[in-house]
């Protein structure tokens, strides 16, 4: 019961189609897939992920950049430039609709920035430029949420907001936090403006609060109680570096304080440990007693 709770993200193998790598991830067995990023358009993918649904029994979840748009841009609803939020609004709506077709219940994107990034550089550091101020950000991002609200309730989606990754070079790089939404304060700070529901991604946690000078213990502790979707993975805490779950890490024994079986998680793992992920992150869906 606990392994039907996991989902794999589809960026966990690396192909250009979303077909080969929802068919990689269901020939080794996983039945829970989460489609994301790193893929690109081709004529009869969304045909490709209904009949891999049906041969294999899958379950899908579609997640921030899928469905893949015909150019490479940054979701980003707190944008001040009209055309990207306006390119960010449709992007949402085209995968809320891609959701209720494919049987999918959740969608998840992440938190809005408080600058125009760089879509090539997303994972990396971003050069310094001139921030909106948070509250405006917010404000922006607050009134397209409720409206994509709107549209996902009419859908029978229900919507999340990720939590962004503060890194140390980017702390670096802009001396102040550019982002939305990463660590207790500033998610409460949004949610208290748009009603959010929280995807907690616990290795961005990880990252941010080693960049802001906060306890990962206590954010974690304070966040997982607002949170039942999850998305694991581990890191040095300077980057989210996207490696898996082990027995022997202190991650794992952070993760194991929590009642674990009745939320859902999603690992994205790119270290070619996903099999052992899987397995450690299985070993915590039990329920305690």
């Amino acid at each position: 019961m606990a392994d039907k709770q996991i989902f794999v993200s589809s960026s966990c193998v690396n192909n250009k189609k979303i077909g080969d790598s929802v068919l990689q991830l269901a020939k080794a067995g996983h039945k829970c897939i989460e489609l994301s990023g790193g893929t690109h358009v081709y004529e009869g993918w969304k045909s490709d992920l209904l009949k891999l649904k049906e041969e294999f029994g899958l379950n899908y979840r579609c997640h921030n950049y899928f469905p893949p748009p015909t150019e490479h841009f940054v979701l980003n609803l707190s944008s001040i430039d009209t055309e990207i939020r306006r390119r960010s609004i449709k992007h949402v709506e085209a995968a809320v609709s891609l959701s209720k077709d494919l049987g999918a219940e959740e969608y998840g994107i992440h938190a809005g920035f408080r600058f125009s990034p760089d879509h090539t550089k997303l994972g990396k550091k971003f050069d310094a430029v001139p921030l909106q101020d948070e509250d405006a950000a917010i404000e922006i991002f607050a009134s397209a949420w409720r409206s994509l609200q709107r549209y996902a309730e009419d859908a029978g989606i229900k919507l999340y907001v990720e939590n962004n990754v503060f890194s140390r070079a980017n702390g670096v790089s802009f001396g102040t936090n550019p982002f939305l939404a990463t660590d207790s304060v500033s998610i409460k700070k949004l949610s208290q403006a748009c009603d959010i529901n929280l995807l907690l991604d616990v290795a961005h946690l990880k990252v941010s609060c080693n960049t802001l000078c906060l306890s990962f213990e206590k954010e974690l502790a304070i966040l997982m109680a607002e949170s039942n979707y999850l998305h694991f993975s581990d890191n040095n805490g300077y980057a989210d570096t996207n490696h898996g779950v082990r027995y022997d890490s202190e991650l794992y024994e952070q993760l194991r304080q929590f009642e674990l079986y009745d939320k859902t998680i999603t690992l994205e793992v790119y270290d070619g440990t996903l099999a052992s992920s899987k397995e450690c992150v299985d070993s915590l869906l039990r329920p305690t007693v």
